[in-house]
């Protein structure tokens, strides 16, 4: 191929006379467009690979899911706090070993440990305590790829088990799933990018008293992260959740937007570390006329992402 554009620059332009009218008219562009447009089409690749876009919009999710072959540990910690009255912090740590197993399907198992402190909170007992919560299964696929797409989109699904309810902090058998549709898009070129993200959450528990209960949740995602520089990206989340009572989004309990900065830093080729601080801005509880759903709810959610690529 090299040989043959080497050759098509040094033909001269009354070679391409001597061609056939609908040869000619070809070739003449070959080496002025096609190789420019060929360069520009790297170019372009380029200015989109040094951004990974999953985890820089908070606890919105960008469609990117790593290159094939690619083996990614991630540790995830997820910090929940207040409630309207008394004492309340809820804190979740996700561990995963995520596998890249084709350009557009990866897996990734992971174990859970949960830490609770309550004292005070109307409805709750007090309790303090410290676990290993349980495990679960995420699988993503990428449907369309934000680089030859007009958008990206991913589908997430995540089963899980919950030895510990992580509310509460006491003892139960939790069983329970997510789902979710990822999408991002690219607004102006590796600088400027947007997220949209639609989840949908549902579980059933068993207590000590053997009592089942089913609850679901919903909610829709949107983030705005702009890069500041190479290592740096910086942005703001808004999130809105609907909390129900039954697997199939039954009855309404309540709901909650909340709103907070995000941050991504690469602090080495391979360690990158992510997160937010989200605070409950509107939202109210079923039969409550008080504003915020602090029920269902917490005030304050918080996460800080560790990224380590192998």
């Amino acid at each position: 191929m090299a040989i043959l554009v080497a050759a098509a620059v040094a033909t001269p332009a009354a070679a391409a006379e001597e061609l056939p009218g609908w040869l000619s008219y070809t070739a003449a562009p070959s080496a002025r467009v096609v190789v420019p447009a060929l360069e520009r089409g790297a170019a372009a690749k380029a200015d989109h690979d040094d951004v990974d876009t999953e985890h820089i919009f908070g606890f919105s999710m960008g469609s990117d899911i790593g290159k094939k072959g690619e083996i990614e540990l991630e540790i995830e910690n997820v910090g929940r706090f207040g409630r309207r009255f008394g004492s309340y912090t809820g804190v979740g740590v996700l561990s995963q070993f995520k596998f890249t197993l084709t350009d557009n399907f990866r897996v990734a198992p992971g174990v859970s440990f949960a830490s609770t402190q309550i004292s005070g909170v109307p409805g709750m007992i007090d309790n303090r305590r410290n676990a290993i919560a349980g495990a679960s299964m995420e699988f993503r696929y990428k449907v369309l790829d934000r680089d030859e797409m007009p958008f990206g989109l991913t589908l997430h699904a995540a089963p899980g088990w919950n030895r510990v309810d992580e509310l509460t902090g006491f003892d139960a058998q939790i069983y329970g799933t997510e789902f979710a549709a990822l999408m991002d898009k690219e607004l102006i070129r590796g600088t400027l990018f947007a997220a949209f993200n639609l989840w949908y959450s549902g579980g059933a528990s068993r207590d000590l008293a053997n009592t089942w209960s089913h609850d679901s949740e919903f909610a829709v995602q949107g983030a705005l992260s702009y890069k500041l520089n190479p290592t740096l990206i910086v942005g703001v989340e808004a999130r809105y959740v609907r909390a129900y009572e039954g697997l199939g989004l039954d009855r309404f309990s309540g709901d909650a937007v909340y709103v907070g900065p995000t941050f991504s830093a690469h602090l080495t080729e391979k360690i990158g570390l992510s997160g937010t601080w989200s605070t409950q801005v509107a939202g109210q509880a079923c039969n409550d006329p008080r504003h915020l759903d602090l029920d269902d709810f917490e005030r304050h959610q918080a996460m800080l992402r560790f990224n380590y690529l192998f």
